[in-house]
């Protein structure tokens, strides 16, 4: 094997064919296994491989293969501390089976979902869709496509794509069955994303909350502590003693802004919050929660997604 001059230039597929002695093209068949190459013949290009340092590249190889070895994971938003635990849960089963993932970001934007989407098919093998704003003819459109998906907190019926998640309903039925335990009547709802299927979910179990003798009253507000301060004056023109809030980072800041009004919590009005989320609550009063299994949900969906990637059964029941 003849061996190259050493520089500083990037090595490319025709220098390693060089110091194997064979075509570029052959180089290509070996590294990407697409065509079976005698072995004395694929050993040369291996050690010219390693010894000229060549790193393929990616997008080529998985242009060739059809294979990318990438799972692709779009969220409505990062900066939600709801959402890395899942991430990471997902990186860890995929990085377990070889795989990278790549994670793209909305902005709570349903608009741009579609867009997004279609970046992430062009080099990743399978999809979590975490949370997913966009409307379900869309999602029925992306399923006709055929690509191994799956969703996360958001279950569309007839769809033909599995889904996993947690039971917001249920969750909301047991604080609402709490609250009324504690003899509340009148109970405001800071609403979350209006495409959030979670939100419809809580507020259609508060509804049904009437049946424990509770009067709803749904207040628009967000996902953001920002949108919690900013809509907790609200609360003061209703007759609730009992607030729910779309999760843990509207809670905060509509503790913070209770606090500057002189409304005391737990004492003058209830708050409860959604998802556990680990926030610094320094000098403010403990907040009642439901917790979400985040880690456990991240890692059923990428196990999930691995078994449809590659083909195999899941042995492992699933939401």
């Amino acid at each position: 094997m003849r061996r190259l001059r050493a520089n500083t230039q990037r090595v490319t597929i025709t220098d390693v064919g060089a110091a194997a002695g064979v075509s570029p093209a052959t180089v290509s068949r070996v590294l990407n296994g697409t065509a079976k190459v005698d072995a004395a013949l694929a050993d040369r290009v291996q050690a010219a491989v390693r010894t000229l340092g060549y790193r393929p590249n990616a997008a080529a190889q998985g242009l060739a293969k059809g294979r990318w070895g990438t799972i692709g994971v779009l969220v409505p938003d990062l900066a939600n501390p709801y959402f890395p635990e899942i991430l990471k849960a997902v990186s860890a089963v995929a990085r377990a089976n070889g795989h990278r993932v790549m994670i793209m970001e909305s902005e709570e934007d349903p608009a741009v979902e579609p867009e997004l989407v279609a970046d992430l098919l062009r080099s990743c093998d399978g999809l979590l869709l975490c949370s997913p704003r966009m409307p379900r003819e869309q999602l029925v459109a992306l399923a006709d496509r055929g690509h191994p998906m799956v969703l996360v907190n958001r279950i569309v019926p007839g769809l033909a794509v599995p889904s996993i998640s947690v039971d917001f309903y249920g969750g909301t039925t047991l604080i609402c069955g709490h609250l009324a335990q504690l003899g509340h009547r009148e109970v405001a709802y800071l609403s979350g994303p209006e495409a959030s299927w979670a939100n419809g979910e809580r507020i259609r179990a508060l509804e049904a909350a009437a049946a424990f003798g509770l009067r709803l009253t749904v207040i628009p507000c967000g996902a953001t502590a920002a949108d919690g301060y900013a809509t907790a004056d609200r609360i003061r023109q209703t007759p609730a003693t009992a607030v729910v809030t779309y999760n843990d980072l509207v809670a905060q800041g509509a503790l913070s802004r209770l606090r500057e009004l002189g409304i005391d919590v737990p004492t003058d009005l209830s708050l409860i919050g959604f998802d556990n989320l680990s926030l610094d609550w320094t000098g403010q009063a403990t907040l009642t929660t439901v917790a979400m299994p985040r880690d456990q949900l991240g890692r059923q969906a990428a196990t999930l997604l691995e078994h449809l990637m590659t083909g195999t059964p899941d042995t492992n029941p699933h939401l």
